[in-house]
């Protein structure tokens, strides 16, 4: 009886408002992603477009990887009459809702057919508005409530993130063919419909943030007006320079993994060299002052030093290198089932459907240990089970392919991911000062994808030169230096 109750409250934690509100907003910020991406592919390719025009459209998919760029923006400029009426953090979060619902509904009226370039341009404008909602909601969620709850509105922020994806991914699909997408001949009529559709179920995010709470938490915003209009002049500009700069950087065709790498980290360096160059001259020629870039761009990171002193490299390691051993091996686990012998109809139902299920249940798995458990306790656990789960893959090589098979192994896959994955949240909402949420997180966040982006970007390279049963064991071990970095800092953090 007494272990009933021991489990009973962080059971009833999922029954808090604050949690069950996450569960909105990670439906509305889940949405747009594939609507932009898979959905919007097979649009385009039912309409005729090349297959290299189409590919053009991965542009949307740069605000994700640099939403920390104009992070820091959202942390300094309040918007105007908005910010009074409804709160800083809660105006920007309605702006990208309001937003989204306009491009999407713009998009209900395009035939890509027609007006490619149009529809380029407001698809990319949604991906940036996508990845701004996203960082206001982790933002929210971290400024809204306590540590102790900070777990649980992970958990469910994930399974709704999961459900937006599950709405705009296959439900979208459903919707075209319903419509008649699926017709011999192209129906423009039946995608834009299907599109409108997606931004009316987008109003969702919209009502949840006007009826939810602005957070409590004082900050210092740039409130001169005259040095916010000039600050945004200069941060536009300076986007346009990095992403210039990103995208023209030449292209040399190397077969070296490890050069390969060393490429892509000084395409990226720079990029940041333009961005920080244009900030330098506006300082210089004296258009915006010093103190206005510092407090923006330097104080987050600054302050994050500040607080953790040497500990700050330790925390950087450990979240560079948390998600390496499942990012590293799910960008190469569609083209290994295939290559196995496993069937299309095989691997989406069990991967697409019930590894979907696990996911979800890891996450709130994660939830109720983290609520129940020291939140430490469970950030090992999943970086244990995040490495120790890719030595089941390459068990898998040794197997004839059966369907009970790949469900083990994905359903194990995925819990331990959705356990691990709310532990890393925690951990990382934990690191966050609350003048530079927005800051910080999304730097944290980029950081994390960097270096296991890299790395899975050669993964089909590798597995061509050790083959599967040595990448997956490969992937496994480098899983293990982290659990032995969080060791050393549990240690640091209890014995100070």
């Amino acid at each position: 009886m007494s272990a009933l109750k021991n489990w009973k409250k962080p059971l009833l934690i999922y029954i808090d408002i604050r949690v069950i509100r996450l569960l909105v907003l990670g439906f509305s910020s889940g949405l747009p992603i594939l609507l932009i991406f898979s959905t919007l592919s097979l649009w385009l390719k039912s309409a005729g477009i090349d297959r290299s025009t189409i590919t053009l459209f991965s542009w949307a998919g740069l605000a994700y990887s640099f939403k920390f760029l104009w992070a820091p923006v959202i942390d300094k400029i309040p918007i105007i009459i908005l910010s009074d009426k409804f709160g800083h953090r809660k105006s920007w979060l309605i702006i990208s809702q309001l937003m989204l619902i306009t491009l999407l509904m713009i998009i209900g009226f395009i035939d890509p057919k027609y007006n490619i370039v149009l529809m380029a341009f407001i698809i990319v404008c949604i991906g940036f508005c996508s990845a701004t909602q996203d960082a206001i909601v982790d933002t929210y969620r971290i400024e809204s409530a306590p540590p102790e709850l900070q777990s649980a509105m992970s958990a469910t922020y994930i399974v709704g993130y999961r459900l937006g994806m599950i709405a705009a991914g296959a439900g979208s699909l459903v919707l075209a063919s319903f419509f008649g997408g699926d017709e011999q001949s192209y129906n423009a009529n039946a995608w834009q419909k299907t599109y409108i559709i997606m931004a009316l179920l987008q109003t969702l995010g919209v009502l949840c943030t006007i009826m939810s709470p602005e957070p409590h938490s004082k900050r210092i915003l740039l409130n001169n007006h005259k040095d916010r209009l000039k600050l945004l002049n200069v941060f536009f500009i300076s986007i346009l320079v990095f992403i210039l700069i990103y995208k023209i950087f030449p292209t040399i065709k190397i077969e070296d993994p490890l050069v390969k790498g060393l490429l892509s980290t000084l395409k990226l360096l720079t990029a940041f060299i333009g961005m920080f160059l244009v900030f330098l001259f506006s300082t210089q020629v004296k258009y915006v002052k010093n103190y206005v870039i510092i407090s923006t761009f330097w104080d987050p990171i600054k302050s994050f030093i500040k607080k953790y002193g040497s500990m700050a490299i330790l925390i950087l390691a450990i979240i560079a290198l948390y998600r390496v051993a499942d990012i590293v091996m799910g960008v190469i686990a569609n083209l290994f089932y295939s290559d196995m012998g496993y069937t299309l109809k095989q691997i989406a139902t069990i991967s697409k459907f019930w590894g979907l299920i696990a996911t979800i249940f890891g996450g709130l798995l994660g939830g109720i240990l983290a609520s129940r458990y020291n939140n430490y306790s469970i950030l090992l656990l999943g970086a244990v089970l995040a490495a120790t789960t890719n030595i089941l893959f390459a068990l898998l090589t040794l197997l004839e392919p059966r369907s009970s098979y790949l469900m083990v192994v994905i359903i194990a896959d995925n819990i331990s991911a959705g356990i691990a994955s709310v532990a890393f949240v925690a951990f990382l909402s934990s690191l966050i000062n609350i003048n530079f949420t927005t800051s910080q997180y999304a730097l944290f966040t980029s950081f994390m994808l960097f270096i296991p982006k890299i790395i899975g970007g050669y993964s089909g390279t590798i597995v061509d030169n050790i083959g599967y049963f040595n990448f997956f064991i490969t992937t496994s071990i480098m899983g293990f230096p982290v659990v032995l970095l969080i060791i050393a800092f549990r240690n640091k953090v209890y014995n100070n």
